[in-house]
């Protein structure tokens, strides 16, 4: 007779309208916007996100969070944050806020990449465990994607960023030093680890495919000599 699973079923609220609002809200916001110009539509990554957050725990303010976590910073800067506000609250704007890396008003360039994850990797450490919370998840559910996209193209994947791999790397690695010194909670710890490990992995990845293509490079060299 097979043993009963040891992993104790979570009790969690159903979701509510709001939650259906939140999505809705969320689909037209950003009905226009694609995946790093890779043509997948934009809500794809918010729909991961706010999947990974109930996944791991996280209740409804924390998945609303998640759905709208871009919508400031893409769509609308402090205005939207306002917005957002006032149909969800100052919970789910809060979090909002604390996952945003930069407001930019609508149709104008974001700061230059460097110093604008500068700035978040200084400062999120000192926002809160369930806005930490929510940003790991964003940031576990973009490893995993750059994972999948270095395996099937190699360092090529990188070439969507406005960054070299190097600097790519040191950001994810970085927020993983972050978070873990702001104090990692019951809650946050499970989707720590699993950010941590899919970062390791993505690193060592990247190690292997760069020593493949010198030795590749250096053969080349060699028969033409």
């Amino acid at each position: 007779m097979p043993k009963p699973s040891s992993i104790s079923p979570r009790k969690m609220k159903p979701l509510t309208i709001r939650f259906d609002h939140a999505l809705l809200f969320a689909a037209q916001v950003h009905r226009e916007q694609e995946r790093k110009k890779s043509g997948i539509p934009y809500i794809s990554h918010l729909l991961g996100v706010a999947a990974i957050v109930l996944d791991y725990g996280g209740d409804e303010d924390m998945g609303i969070a998640a759905l709208l976590h871009d919508a400031a910073e893409d769509h609308g800067g402090r205005a939207m944050l306002r917005a957002i506000e006032q149909m969800f609250g100052k919970r789910v704007a809060k979090i909002v806020d604390g996952c945003t890396d930069a407001y930019g008003e609508e149709g104008k360039e974001k700061p230059k990449w460097y110093p604008r994850k500068l700035r978040y990797i200084r400062r999120v450490r000192h926002e809160d465990a369930e806005t930490r919370f929510v940003s790991a998840a964003d940031k576990l559910y973009n490893a995993r994607a750059i994972l999948r996209d270095v395996r099937q193209h190699g360092d090529s994947a990188f070439g969507s960023f406005a960054a070299p791999k190097a600097k790519v790397l040191w950001y994810y690695r970085s927020l993983v030093r972050e978070y873990r010194a702001a104090g990692v909670t019951p809650l946050l710890k499970p989707l720590l680890d699993e950010y941590d490990r899919v970062v390791t992995e993505l690193e060592h990845l990247a190690l292997v495919q760069a020593a493949g293509e010198a030795s590749r490079n250096g053969k080349l060299k060699m028969k033409k000599k």
